[in-house]
Order: structure tokens, then C-alpha cells, then sequence
């Protein structure tokens, strides 16, 4: 996603302001005095609410831009919340670029100043290392409803829940927002069409390793500049989900979509620990309660704005050509990203191995349960 400069912070009252009130006479200082409680109760989240009543103010920053699958996650979760505290408690979304980086919103988590966040594996691998396993092509099912009930798996998550609070962080929930879907100017049905290909990646170096792998010459490029980038061939392909390709309108610049099926869009919605630990038991089972029911209403929500953002791309530019691989030419991709899993093995080291394979378990064992069918 875009690095947008954080907003200033607001100057807080010094301890002078206080103590100028204290002999402040008549009127103007309690009109003063109610201004700096105001600031005050707000800069900590809190806001007195319609009734005068103290109201709490959550604040949930996502790393994507308004009309989102993860707008849609923090849109519902700030509904849901309202609805079960009576008001109490107000959530108040930022869309990404509006309180900084992936990186800056993480340390404002740690400091307080927000309370909930999308943290997608690409910038917090950085200081989660095993949580890249997401960055990692054909571990997953290529049937949806297995890799949603994978990404439940309380084994999986109660590892994560482990490294996430060794780093001040409490997870929440992982949840997909769709495949993972190459753009070019070309078919690519084999690793060998991928041969002179600048193509752009996130400055992962697990991500660079994969396209490495495949023979394309991978070019980290700001997610800001990827439009341009493709209408100056300064690239030559993307990858993202279909939502954000109709979203950035690199169907226009881009031919082609291919779908391979090879990786799962992951994130991960989380709370500060800190703030987590400090919230009464009825709340903390209110926000799992909240987060367990989005599960499956955010899995739909995906597939539906992938689907519907797909045909206003094809309404738009009927020129735009779809490819969808095939199993044999799906395995000769999935052979040729095989090393790279001991890139992240290296990286992440026997934790990080420790996790690959919980998974790779977990999507043979849905896989084979008879509830799972295709996807449509």
C-alpha cells in the first residue's frame, strides 16, 4: 500500500496551562478549564456521549483505502461493537495513509494512541519472521472454504497468539481477502513465460525468492507508483487481489489477468496486549464474540467483492483477457516454488518450520473432510 507522512500529532496541555487556570478568575477560566477536560478525555479515547455520559472512542486504522474487503471487516466490526456496548463505545476507522505506515501504525498500537489494526505478513514479518509462512505460494487448498476453516485451526492460532504477545501485540483473527491474481501484458501459463518479466513485488525478500524462482526479474516499486509503472513499462506485471486491481485501475495498463490459484491475500486484525489486558472480561469477550462472528461474514463479503469487482473490469474494458491455469501447468509452478519454502525456514528458523508444516497438515486434513467442495 501507499506511505502517506503521518498527521502531526495534537499538542498536548502542558502542566503551566493547569496551573495558569488555577488563579484564572471568573468565566473565562472555567470556560478554559472545560476546554482542557475536553482535550484531555478525548486525546485518552474518551468523549462524553449524547446523554453526558463518558464514551469511549476505539480508533481501527486497516492498510487499505475506503469501499476495501478490510473497510468492510472494520465498518462492521465498528457496528457490531456499538451495537453491544449500547454506545458506550465508538469506533472510529482510518483508512490507510490517514495515521501513517504499516509500520507507523504498529508503533502507534504499542503506544496506545490506537486500539485495533490490520497487520498483513508483508511489513509485519519484519519483526514476526514465522508469519511470512502467508507470503509462501501453494500451501493452501485452492478450495476457499478449506483455507477459511485452516486459517481457524486453534493450533495455528494459539502459536500466533504466542508470537504476536511476544511483540506487544494480541491477535485477534487471520481472515482472507481472495487469490492472489497476476497482471500482465502476456498469458503466463509457465514458469518459462515469466523469463524477462519485470515484475513488481513488496520489498519482501521471500517474495523477490518466489518470482526469482519462477524466472521473472522481481522489481520492488511503491504500491503508489504501480500504475504508473506499468502504463511507462518501467514493469511489466503485478500481482494482487481482483478487488484492488479494479480499485487502482491496473486493468487499463494491464492486458491480462491470470489466475493461478498460488496464495491466499492474508491479513491479521489485531489489538495492542496492553489495552487487551486492561479491558474488563465482559468487554474482552464482547470484542471475541464480534471478531468470531466476522469470520465467516468477511469470507463471503471477499468472494463477493472479487466476483463483482471482476465483471465491472470486464464491463469496462471488454479487451481485458482472463486465463485460468490448469492443474498441470498449476504444478509446474507449485515445483518451481518449492526451495523457497527453506528461504523461510532459513529465516524464520525451527518455529517458523514448525508452523509451515501445522499447516500443510491442516489444508490435507480439510481437504479430506466431507464437507469440503470446490469453490464456484
Amino acid at each position: 500500500m501507499p506511505e502517506m507522512p503521518m498527521s502531526p500529532a495534537k499538542p498536548s496541555t502542558s502542566r503551566l496551562d493547569h496551573q495558569w487556570l488555577a488563579w484564572t478568575p471568573g468565566r473565562a477560566g472555567l470556560v478554559l478549564l472545560a476546554i482542557l477536560l475536553w482535550s484531555s478525555l478525548t486525546a485518552c479515547g474518551v468523549r462524553p456521549g449524547a446523554d453526558g455520559n463518558a464514551q469511549e472512542v476505539w480508533r481501527f486504522a486497516i492498510e487499505e483505502t475506503q469501499g476495501s474487503v478490510q473497510d468492510a471487516y472494520a465498518q462492521r466490526f465498528k457496528e457490531l461493537v456499538e451495537e453491544r456496548t449500547d454506545g458506550a463505545v465508538r469506533v472510529k476507522v482510518y483508512p490507510y495513509g490517514t495515521l501513517g505506515t504499516s509500520d507507523q501504525i504498529t508503533e502507534q498500537l504499542h503506544a496506545g494512541t490506537i486500539q485495533f489494526a490490520m497487520a498483513s505478513p508483508g511489513h509485519l514479518g519484519k519483526i514476526i519472521p514465522e508469519v511470512q509462512v502467508f507470503l509462501l505460494h501453494f500451501i493452501f487448498s485452492d478450495r476457499e472454504e478449506v483455507d477459511n476453516r485452516v486459517l481457524r485451526n486453534p493450533e495455528l492460532l494459539a502459536t500466533f497468539d504466542r508470537l504476536y504477545e511476544e511483540k506487544g501485540l494480541k491477535l485477534l483473527t487471520f481472515f482472507s481477502e481472495g487469490w492472489m491474481v497476476w497482471t500482465a501484458n502476456q498469458p503466463i501459463r509457465r514458469p518459462e513465460d515469466f523469463q524477462g518479466v519485470k515484475f513488481r513485488t513488496m520489498t519482501s525478500p521471500l517474495l523477490l525468492a518466489a518470482y526469482d524462482a519462477y524466472g521473472a526479474s522481481p522489481t520492488p516499486l511503491p504500491y503508489s507508483e504501480v500504475y504508473s509503472g506499468l502504463q511507462l513499462s518501467m514493469i511489466d506485471g503485478q500481482v494482487n487481489p481482483v478487488f484492488a486491481i479494479e480499485e487502482m485501475s491496473f486493468y487499463e495498463v494491464s492486458e491480462t489477468l491470470i489466475f493461478p490459484n498460488h496464495a491466499l491475500f492474508i491479513t491479521s486484525a489485531v489489538t495492542g496486549e496492553e489495552f487487551f489486558d486492561g479491558l474488563s472480561p465482559e468487554r474482552q469477550e464482547m470484542v471475541q464474540g464480534v471478531v468470531a462472528d466476522l469470520q465467516d461474514e468477511i469470507f463471503e463479503v471477499q468472494r463477493k467483492f472479487n466476483r463483482e469487482r471482476l465483471e465491472t473490469i470486464q464491463e469496462r474494458n471488454p479487451d481485458v483477457r482472463t486465463v485460468r491455469l490448469t492443474e498441470d501447468e498449476r504444478e509446474r509452478f507449485r515445483q518451481a516454488s518449492l526451495p523457497v519454502r527453506e528461504t523461510f525456514v532459513e529465516a524464520a528458523g525451527r518455529e517458523g518450520e514448525g508452523v509451515l508444516d501445522l499447516i500443510l497438515e491442516a489444508v490435507q486434513e480439510e481437504e479430506q473432510a466431507p464437507t469440503a467442495t470446490p469453490s464456484p
